[in-house]
């Protein structure tokens, strides 16, 4: 019998999307296969408080009731690999074999989480460090796409103490360089918190605002006017596969938080109907972008397309896609021929492999002359 693998599912966290983790996670455990995982549920409150028990979902669902759960954490010490509870007495370590971070937004999707598991030398699902920092960063983002010589909207950046202190000069250098319609987004959040449309100026400056209480940095970017949005789903760390493409037809004026959780009104449309020449391309795109920020594992790739010349756009990539029953990842790789389970099965594998090649690198030097001594 071959030893059952034990995965820890993380999940909620310190981030405006919390909640859309907690969905997401939903579905990951349930679809695992408990004939080859002992899952283990690891939330995290909105505060930063780590809990671990059957209970950690419904838990943090429910919002009561976890004062009452013990304190975990990651011993950052790559020789323990495992969970840990605070105040203890003796070992209550749990070792993990594989650690699946379901965890959107900041302080898990951003590189933080990300580090911390490779300080604990713990194998994990998705992109590494810098991978998950740039997918994360839409001002990094954007100026590694750009260098790389991939289509992107116009777009202009700015912190939020440059808006705070002229905010007269920065409307006016927006204004300047790009047209209404404009996207006004936090540099660092997703599933479209913090994000508006502007159409005129008053529009723009209370964007703003709302982007500024989310992050300390600011991207306006050009609206595409009467755009398609097709996303495409991409798998794997050194040779990755891109999926079929999707369509998103948004129920609002674009596709915000509202269209993509709430009111359940979007649709996708599964293939996109594009020609075939067409999606070609835009898989290749999907692919050659995946590579360009270092991803691993999967992402979650976004493009407009203009419905009269059919020009592309790359709009993002989203390293740790929703995994909810609507979310267009796994609903890609399904319509692909990889059903949920066995996604879930191919990332794991891909963790699991990433972690080996990681591990045979040289973390040692030894000098010639013992000169710090």
């Amino acid at each position: 019998m071959q030893k059952k693998l034990r995965v820890g599912v993380l999940f909620g966290g310190r981030s405006g999307e919390h909640e859309v983790s907690l969905v997401s996670a939903a579905s990951v455990m349930q679809a695992l296969d408990r004939e080859k995982y002992d899952v283990v549920p690891i939330g995290i409150t909105p505060e930063g408080r780590w809990i671990s028990s059957h209970h950690s979902l419904e838990l943090l669902k429910a919002k009561s009731g976890l004062e009452h759960e013990p304190e975990r954490f990651l011993a950052p010490e790559p020789s323990r690999q495992a969970l840990m509870t605070v105040g203890s007495g003796g070992d209550s370590s749990l070792p993990l074999d594989v650690v699946i971070p379901v965890m959107h937004g900041t302080f898990g999707e951003d590189g933080t989480v990300q580090g911390l598991l490779e300080l604990a030398n713990i194998p994990y699902v998705g992109a590494g460090v810098l991978g998950s920092a740039v997918g994360m960063d839409k001002i990094a983002q954007k100026q590694i796409l750009e260098e790389e010589g991939f289509p992107i909207p116009r777009y202009l950046a700015f912190s939020s103490s440059e808006y705070r202190q002229t905010p007269r000069r920065v409307v006016s250098r927006v204004e300047r360089h790009l047209r209404y319609p404009l996207f006004v987004k936090p540099a660092n959040t997703g599933s479209s918190v913090g994000i508006s449309k502007a159409h005129n100026r008053k529009e723009l400056k209370g964007a703003v605002e709302l982007a500024c209480q989310y992050d300390r940095r600011v991207i306006v970017e050009q609206g595409i006017v009467n755009a398609r949005e097709i996303e495409c789903a991409v798998l794997g760390n050194d040779e990755p596969m891109a999926s079929v493409l999707g369509e998103i037809i948004p129920s609002n004026e674009f596709y915000d938080y509202e269209a993509k959780y709430v009111d359940g009104k979007s649709q996708a449309l599964i293939p996109a109907p594009l020609p075939g020449a067409l999606a070609s391309r835009i898989r290749a795109m999907a692919l050659r972008a995946f590579r360009a920020i270092d991803c691993a594992g999967m992402a979650r790739v976004d493009f407009f397309l203009t419905r009269r010349t059919r020009r592309v756009y790359l709009n993002e990539l989203n390293t740790i896609p929703g995994f909810t029953s609507i979310s267009m990842y796994p609903k890609l790789w399904e319509a692909s021929g990889i059903p949920y389970p066995v996604l879930l099965d191919r990332l794991i594998a891909l963790a699991l492999e990433r972690h080996q090649a990681m591990n045979r690198l040289r973390r040692t030097y030894t000098p010639a002359r013992e000169w710090y001594r």
